[in-house]
């Protein structure tokens, strides 16, 4: 474990790394490391316990989200989302269904096609950032585009296809899409420190995004002022590793169900990893991952369920938690 801490700094130093690693060995902390500032303009550096944004690694608790209302039978994933939607995105195709969205396989149109963004620092929503703080409030970005290919075709990462899913999951559910999450994710996982943050109004012990390796420009006119179902969660490193552990305790949703989402439903090669239903996984392996990538902001979590290892890199910077999780990629596979 020195020579992995060793190889932390030295990176860490090299590439100017501001974030925190944490990596779990049979279920005791083996490290836990900060670096870098959480406000670069009062000089607050990262702890080991600073929240970060996580932007997609949100997909997994959406999905687990919708999970509990499955397990309850508010839904099935055969369940279209016309039937929730109504009259609302009438471009979505009537024949959309839960599981088709949960795998990236529905084909509908994407307000973040992210295959022809060339940069998340040059990217900007269609509609003022502050607008989006609930839910509903998507419908704005969310209609208008075509359906991209049949439901069910293939494989098509799709943002839409999230912020869709917490819509139904509100609407099915009677409560605003960040209380269902907390309610039926945080809290059976003992994540006291996850939720969903206005980015205008910084919090205590928060990280805040930063767009580039230097400078005070953060990301607070790219994103969402609050996000949803796609991405805009915040959470810590210790919250990631309770959000492993409850997952496979059968703490949030029954063990079945979990085998179930963790079923590969594609490959993507493009990735070198397969999909679930809102969780990545390993092509060879059972090991279980999140990523999430957006300006000012980089996330990754590998959890290997038969070696015992996890390890999470959270970042408040657009790239820099990418070689950071290729090291540990390295010393800690099989």
């Amino acid at each position: 474990m020195a020579d992995l801490e060793d190889s932390l700094d030295r990176l860490a130093a090299a590439t100017g790394f501001s974030g925190v690693v944490r990596v779990d060995r049979g279920g005791r902390v083996e490290l836990a490391r900060s670096y870098g500032l959480a406000h670069r303009g009062l000089e607050l550096p990262n702890t080991v316990d600073t929240r970060f944004a996580v932007a997609s690694g949100t997909k997994g608790l959406t999905a687990l989200t919708v999970a509990s209302l499955l397990e309850e039978g508010r839904l099935d994933l055969a369940t279209t989302a016309r039937s929730v939607l109504g009259a609302d995105l009438p471009l979505v195709d009537d024949r959309v269904t839960v599981e088709q969205l949960l795998a990236h396989r529905s084909g509908i149109g994407d307000y973040v096609d992210e295959e022809t963004i060339d940069s998340a620092t040059a990217y900007l929503l269609p509609v003022p950032v502050h607008r989006l703080a609930a839910t509903e409030d998507y419908l704005a970005v969310l209609d208008g585009h075509p359906q991209a290919f049949p439901p069910g075709e293939r494989f098509a990462y799709n943002n839409s296809g999230f912020v869709v899913l917490a819509l139904i999951a509100e609407r099915v559910g009677g409560a605003p899409f960040a209380e269902l999450v907390r309610s039926r994710v945080c809290e059976p996982a003992g994540m006291g420190d996850t939720e969903f943050l206005r980015s205008d109004e910084p919090a205590a012990r928060t990280a805040l995004g930063y767009l580039d390796a230097e400078g005070l420009r953060t990301n607070v006119l790219h994103l969402p002022v609050r996000g949803s179902g796609d991405g805009g969660v915040y959470t810590t490193a210790a919250d990631v590793h309770a959000l492993w552990s409850a997952l496979d305790a059968g703490r949030i949703v029954p063990a079945e169900r979990v085998a179930d989402m963790l079923r590969p439903r594609s490959d993507v090669p493009a990735e070198s990893l397969r999909y679930g239903l809102g969780f990545w996984l390993h092509p060879t392996s059972d090991a279980v991952v999140l990523i999430g990538a957006d300006a000012g902001v980089s996330f990754r979590t590998v959890h290997d369920r038969a070696a015992g290892v996890t390890h999470t890199v959270l970042a408040n910077t657009t790239d820099g938690a990418w070689p950071v999780a290729r090291l540990l990629q390295e010393l800690l596979t099989p």
